[in-house]
């Protein structure tokens, strides 16, 4: 997360991840503008290209170079990156509502989320079919796709609903990846059958008809049947019907038929056009709203309409960037003429490609390798980005960009100190009043109370629990920074056995205009508020000053019964070590800072920040845990040491059998390490076989510090199985025995690292 020391004058909101957006980023991320935060809403974190995906379903390329990353994208332009779908646009309060988070406000909007097929049209295809976008959806199946086709002998017959470009690609696509997987397999491609549905007479009907004559001879020859003139009327459960009267049974229905806008930008009272999608002025403006921009197939430009390829989305990335710069600054907006016609390179899923521009087209290997060098060269502007020195303040075209006058609007004045930097009292009494706590009888004042301090009961045959953490943001969402930081906060009271019963919260905020500070408030408190009042702990007060960094911390308190408590002082003899969560979020937020973390390794590191240790501590007070601690800034090792010396026991660590969060063994390999390692690595004194423990790759990560870590817990040896299985049924997937605790016949090496 980078610090920004300019406070936010306007709100720039990039709804999607579209070959238009990442465009928008970059362009932001090399000019950024003073005072203008970009954020993005995106349900995938990964943004697959449209041109690569027939070429990522035969096999020639992998996953990462056929998607753009949007984690280092975002990184790179300092946007907030919000993994999340928008459901509707409240124009009024101009904010964007999402699925699983508060409304995101919005000061200029734009919006890139492509089309999908319609699939509502045609009785049972939503139910029985899968459309070919969103892409990312239609990736995960075709996984699935392969899987079972490869891992199930027998028939497979597969349908494509849509004779068009995207049809014939996929279609051919998919069959030279199965026919050449189940060769590779000694298995009959025979067993392969292959139908191709369209709606006119001919496939590829908006191109020439030569190129409509040389793609249905390649269909033929490959034994795909083609029924042309025919549209689907009805799908059932492996069961396809015609307007013809034929029925075509397939294990696999593919929907690749005209495009359709989701219903909710209707819903939001945007202008639309007959078909539901955003109308939009040459500026790529909406014609309703002119704080909202769209681009890619979203968009219907009135006075340019353009049929929903990909090279338009593309083409229109630097305009939109252009007069989103231009709206922010309150430029005049330039207008922008799509090309009319475009060269189209389709695929035949065999590194051959058909070229077609108007009435020429022209075919060969050498044009697939063409289109793959287009296509490679295009990734790699979002995937190779250029270091940009942090200290350095970027220079701006003074004909389009008035730096000074957004300096001059946001420019620090002299901030106080003492309870001159509390947030101001208007902005934390409308937060506040929107807050709920979870309403307990053991709390005789609460948040809601105007008295000085709160005040709880302690019931009858309980004893009092203390902690207290705190700690600066490392990922630029507020809301779910609130929810990882009340997880980690609660973590210490769960460690103990304990219930939690009540928490006060220590905020940070960046200073700004009144309404951005609110914004950010109200988020952070609501992520909070979602793990604090799951876990039955009522928010009963707080501070707030403001600061240089969004920070956040809890002081919390729990109950349990004095014969009940938890420590890390009891380990046993021959009990069996267990760790509920999987490490690395040292390595891995190190790497993320650095735009070296794959957005997927970062997405399954918040995962598991998110998932709090209560459950797991449940399970394991049930299963007789002798002790326990839960893993934070000291690393494994770190903690092990405080279990093992109070104890007077060694451990025995099987290095292999620790679990890991994908992505920070890669990391570590490439030397991305926490700014905390150095410190955590003095501890390997402890270790007894230090020299061969230091050649085994995992090494590293025995001293990786944690944020919101797993619990680590010593447990009888004969009940670890049976709590590793429940611990799995509760969710903690990656919860694994990974190791013993032993009589201790050292004083000042306790600890053995096995490394086979």
């Amino acid at each position: 997360m980078k610090t920004i020391e300019t406070p936010v004058i306007k709100d720039l909101v990039l709804i999607g991840g579209g070959h238009s957006h990442v465009e928008v980023l970059k362009s932001f991320g090399m000019k950024p503008i003073p005072g203008v935060r970009l954020t993005v809403i995106a349900r995938d974190v990964h943004t697959p290209y449209s041109g690569m995906l027939p070429g990522y379903v035969a096999g020639h390329y992998c996953f990462d170079e056929a998607h753009v990353d949007l984690r280092p994208l975002c990184q790179f332009a300092s946007a907030r990156l919000f993994h999340d779908r928008a459901i509707r646009i409240d124009t009024e309060n101009k904010q964007v509502i999402c699925a699983n988070r508060p409304p995101v406000k919005y000061d200029l909007l734009s919006i890139n989320i492509g089309s999908r097929p319609d699939i509502n049209s045609v009785p049972g295809a939503a139910e029985f079919t899968t459309p070919v976008k969103p892409i990312n959806r239609f990736v995960d199946h075709w996984h699935r796709m392969l899987e079972r086709v490869l891992g199930q002998p027998g028939p497979h017959r597969i349908a494509v609903v849509g004779g068009g470009a995207a049809g014939v690609e996929i279609l051919l696509a998919i069959q030279y990846r199965l026919e050449h997987e189940l060769a590779s397999k000694n298995r009959q491609s025979e067993q392969l059958e292959f139908h191709l549905v369209s709606k006119s007479s001919r496939v590829l009907p908006t191109f020439p008809v030569a190129v409509s004559k040389q793609f249905e001879r390649i269909l033929d020859k490959r034994g795909i049947h083609l029924h042309c003139g025919t549209e689907a009327t009805q799908v059932s459960a492996s069961l396809l019907k015609l307007s013809n009267g034929e029925s075509i049974s397939a294990d696999e229905i593919l929907w690749v038929t005209a495009a359709s806008a989701p219903p909710w930008l209707k819903e939001s009272n945007l202008a639309v056009d007959d078909e539901g999608f955003i109308a939009a002025n040459d500026f790529l403006q909406s014609t309703s709203h002119a704080d909202i921009f769209a681009a890619g197939d979203i968009v219907h430009v009135l006075d340019h309409p353009r049929s929903k390829a990909g090279v338009f989305a593309v083409r229109q990335g630097r305009p939109l960037s252009e007069n989103l710069r231009r709206a922010s600054l309150d430029r005049p907006l330039k207008s922008f003429v799509p090309q009319k016609t475009l060269l189209a390179l389709i695929s035949t899923g065999d590194k051959y490609a058909i070229a077609s521009k108007s009435i020429w087209h022209f075919s060969g290997k050498n044009l697939w390798h063409w289109k793959d060098k287009i296509d490679r060269k295009w990734m790699q502007k979002y995937s190779k980005l250029p270091e940009m020195p942090g200290s350095q303040t970027p220079s701006f075209d003074r004909g389009l960009t008035d730096t000074e006058t957004f300096k001059a609007l946001s420019a620090p004045s002299m901030r106080c100190g003492g309870c001159g930097a509390k947030v101001g009292a208007n902005v934390l009494s409308r937060v506040i009043a929107e807050l709920k706590p979870i309403s307990r009888d053991d709390i005789l004042i609460d948040l809601h109370q105007p008295d000085d301090a709160a005040v709880v009961e302690v019931p009858a045959g309980k004893v009092m629990v203390h902690t207290v953490d705190y700690f600066r943001a490392f990922i630029d969402d507020p809301y779910l920074f609130g929810q990882i930081a009340a997880n980690h906060c609660l973590s210490d009271i769960f460690a103990m056995g304990a219930e939690a019963q009540t928490a006060l919260a220590i905020a940070t905020i960046p200073f700004g205009i009144e309404s951005k500070v609110e914004d950010t408030i109200r988020q952070l408190m609501a992520g909070a508020m979602l793990v604090l009042n799951d876990a039955n702990a009522a928010l009963v007060g707080g501070h707030t000053s403001e600061g240089a960094e969004l920070a956040l911390g809890f002081s919390v308190n729990g109950l349990v019964g004095r014969d009940q408590i938890l420590r890390k002082n009891g380990m046993q003899a021959d009990d069996v070590l267990i760790l509920t969560k999987p490490l690395g979020t040292g390595t891995l937020l190190a790497a993320d800072m650095q735009q070296k973390a794959k957005g997927r390794w970062i997405e399954a590191a918040l995962n598991s920040m998110l998932l709090s240790n209560r459950g797991a501590a449940e399970c394991l007070q049930a299963q007789g845990a002798t002790a326990c601690t839960d893993v934070t800034g000291f690393g494994l090792l770190g903690h092990l040491i405080e279990m093992t010396k109070p104890s007077a026991v060694d451990v025995e660590i099987d290095l292999q059998a620790l679990p890991l969060i994908d992505g920070a063994l890669q990391t570590v390999e490439m030397g991305i390490l926490s700014s905390l390692q150095p410190e955590n690595l003095r501890l390997q004194r402890a270790i007894s076989n230090k020299t061969a423990a230091v050649s085994s790759p995992l090494y590293p990560l025995v001293f990786d510090p944690q944020t919101s870590g797993g619990l680590l817990a010593s447990v009888p040896a004969d009940g670890a199985d049976d709590c590793l299985r429940e611990l799995h049924k509760l969710g903690y997937k990656q919860a694994a025995i990974i190791g013993r605790v032993k009589d201790k016949d050292r004083v000042d090496e306790p600890i053995t690292l096995l490394y086979f």
